[in-house]
């Protein structure tokens, strides 16, 4: 891998990760379409360790709080009644789905999942049901009233994200705008909720990253520019949600996986 593509790919990381577009599938497909390869699953895990640092200084004081409460709900009965108490399992418990179907499905995850023409489907179908969610989501819960049951549903639907094309935030902002929470909420709890899977994962894949074509300091550089540049889009895309619909994620996602098709269609771009 050259250092140009490690910039690049560095670049896109950190400014796709938390829009709802799938930073994974963007990984790919830039990688395809520039340099003609595939970064790996390994060098997409390891580089969102940069995004999920971002979150971890952005959110560093309701990280702490979460924390801090759910050690002391253990031994104080008054400390599980109270909101931080709940969220901090609803996180834990919305982590499950995607620890175990990242473990059984990984061989298929690192392979046939990152054929560009499964990518073009998904950006477009999963862009449909992001534009849906928006139109009939009533959005009216706040984080607060988030249930165990919630928990579970928007667990399994960032657990799709395993997918590349259909975004970890771009499947719990769907959900959680089908149940009804109010947008900004639902993008909150994305970024919590994304924080042990992706740590987990991007820990685990340490081991693979230079199994490839990537050496320890492009992965580093990578990681890094990730991590400017996430930080900055976590507090762009946070107001942007208060004030502006998704359905120019919506657009974006169709246009791109219609371009894709295209291309992979008269053999612009290889799909595997």
């Amino acid at each position: 891998m050259s250092w140009l593509e490690v910039v690049i790919l560095g670049l896109v990381q950190g400014l796709t990760e938390f829009l709802p577009v799938s930073s994974s599938g963007h990984l790919r497909i830039v990688s395809g379409l520039f340099f003609g390869n595939d970064p790996g699953a390994a060098f997409t895990a390891v580089s969102q360790l940069g995004t999920e640092l971002a979150v971890l200084i952005y959110f560093a004081k309701d990280i702490w709080s979460l924390i801090a409460t759910w050690v002391r709900g253990f031994r104080d009965p008054e400390v599980r009644a109270t909101p931080e108490y709940r969220m901090a399992w609803l996180v834990i418990i919305g982590t499950i789905p995607i620890g175990v179907l990242g473990v059984l499905f990984q061989n298929s995850i690192e392979t046939v999942a990152r054929n560009l023409w499964l990518i073009a489907t998904t950006l477009i179908v999963f862009g449909v049901l992001l534009g849906l969610a928006e139109r009939y989501g009533k959005q009216e819960r706040p984080v607060e009233e988030l249930t165990v049951k919630d928990g579970i549903v928007l667990g399994f639907a960032q657990a799709l994200a395993l997918i590349p094309g259909v975004s970890r935030s771009g499947g719990t902002i769907t959900a959680g705008l089908f149940i009804g929470l109010t947008r900004p909420a639902a993008v909150r709890y994305s970024f919590l909720l994304a924080i042990p899977a992706v740590v987990s994962a991007g820990v685990f894949q340490l081991k693979d990253v230079t199994a490839g074509d990537t050496t320890v300091p492009q992965m580093v550089v990578a990681t890094v520019i990730a991590f400017v540049v996430g930080y900055a889009v976590i507090a762009w895309l946070l107001k942007f949600v208060e004030r502006n619909s998704v359905y120019v994620f919506v657009a974006y996602r169709i246009a791109l996986g219609t371009a894709l098709l295209a291309a992979l269609s008269i053999g612009a771009i290889s799909a595997t």
